[in-house]
């Protein structure tokens, strides 16, 4: 079984933010993925919404944490021991600040880099092994960086919507996102990395 987490905040107020990235992601895979009967279930006791499919023999859970960002870790610690998968079967997708925007970084393990969803997520499973799916939102954490956009941190960048001149990019790195996931399911993660990472 594999468990793809899209990252995000819940609530009307950070849709279509920055950091809501994954959560894009994880709507856009369900819309490919999915039939008309297969919708978002919202489970109080997982603390997330979820999606379940069969991909080939390849049972799949869509989650998005309702828990916000910076706690993403609880809801996937509780659905990693509700579905006893291990650590290796969990895909996180989030907002990369150190990415330029549009580019797509599949890797294994590594430091958080910052994120503090993933920071949450490591600290909850005990572990950095676990795949992350990086898209890149195209600011780096330098402040004369982040001054060209009249933002006073890296905080209010990544919850601010992405501006008009952005959003073919981001449909476009939403789009090829989703079928990064689709290949890896299919053909593997090296196929994957192989044909989405960003040069």
């Amino acid at each position: 079984m594999k468990i793809i987490v899209g990252l995000g905040n819940p609530g009307e107020k950070y849709e279509n933010t920055r950091h809501n990235l994954g959560f894009l992601v994880a709507d856009h895979l369900l819309k490919d993925l999915g039939t008309n009967d297969i919708v978002w279930n919202h489970s109080s006791k997982l603390k997330s919404d979820t999606a379940s499919f069969t991909v080939g023999e390849e049972k799949l859970l869509l989650v998005k944490p309702q828990t916000f960002m910076n706690n993403s870790g609880m809801a996937v610690q509780l659905i990693k021991d509700f579905y006893k998968v291990e650590s290796e079967d969990l895909w996180i997708v989030y907002d990369e600040l150190d990415l330029p925007l549009g580019s797509i970084k599949i890797r294994f393990g590594g430091a958080a880099a910052g994120h503090h969803g993933v920071e949450s997520i490591m600290e909850a499973v005990g572990t950095d092994k676990f795949w992350r799916f990086r898209l890149g939102i195209g600011v780096t954490h330098n402040k004369s960086e982040v001054g060209k956009h009249d933002f006073k941190d890296a905080k209010d960048y990544v919850l601010d919507q992405f501006h008009s001149e952005e959003k073919g990019k981001v449909r476009e790195l939403v789009k090829h996102t989703s079928e990064a996931l689709q290949c890896a399911l299919e053909k593997g993660m090296e196929a994957a990395m192989n044909r989405f990472n960003t040069k």
